[in-house]
């Protein structure tokens, strides 16, 4: 990661590991850009100051003279602030929620995880039509992890241990059988992210493998992959 010279307007485009795999399958045929979606990842707006002691024309300006970040080939820590499109007159930002605050399996258990979005087109709950995206943060820790296919978007591996697959309105998780990877620890952690394809609204949920509990709820919030 480096950063460019924001004297001048500048596109830095870079193919992801994904976009990588199709043009190495069939060169340009095979890679055809149909969409395209824009984020602020780098912009922090806690700097825009109304206050400004040389006046309003000048409160962004901190933020106008922040550096510009080279892209980055790994859509896994890129595009986590998407820019959205929504209906003028909107009131409130779509919000993605889950049927459960935490999932908790012993070993061999399966849970079936149902989101649905909150304020998408002015309705107080509903499933957003193009489905969402489903990323496990370590895919070790699961046997099988997958939900109804809404598109002929096909399963990706993010990183080393994530996998994330475009789903419909519900994703299906089933714990490992095997006790290989809790070494002396109880219980093993993950995470679970989902995400609005259409709103561009997320939520991470904690996951829980443990080695002799059976599955129950908890609101305790545990986020991140850790060993206990």
């Amino acid at each position: 990661m480096g950063y460019l010279d924001n004297t001048s307007i500048t596109v830095d485009a870079i193919l992801t590991k994904r976009g990588r795999e199709l043009l190495s399958q069939g060169g340009l045929g095979a890679f055809n850009i149909t969409q395209f979606a824009l984020g602020d990842d780098e912009i922090d707006y806690t700097l825009f100051n109304e206050d400004h002691p040389n006046g309003s024309q000048f409160s962004g300006e901190a933020i106008e003279n922040m550096p510009l970040i080279e892209a980055i080939p790994d859509e896994g820590n890129i595009m986590i602030h998407r820019l959205i499109t929504l209906n003028s007159g909107t009131s409130k930002l779509p919000i993605v929620t889950t049927n459960i605050p935490k999932i908790t399996l012993n070993l061999g258990a399966s849970f079936e995880v149902q989101p649905s979005t909150l304020n998408f087109n002015d309705v107080s709950a509903q499933s957003e039509p193009s489905g969402y995206l489903y990323t496990i943060a370590d895919r070790r820790l699961l046997s099988s992890f997958g939900g109804t296919l809404s598109s002929n978007i096909p399963t990706t591996s993010r990183a080393a241990f994530s996998q994330t697959v475009a789903g419909g309105n519900s994703v299906s998780l089933t714990a490992l059988n095997s006790t290989s990877l809790f070494g002396n620890n109880r219980k093993l952690l993950t995470t679970l992210t989902v995400e609005g394809r259409d709103t561009g609204a997320r939520v991470t949920i904690p996951v829980e493998i443990s080695k002799t509990q059976v599955g129950r709820t908890s609101t305790q919030a545990e986020t991140g992959i850790s060993l206990r």
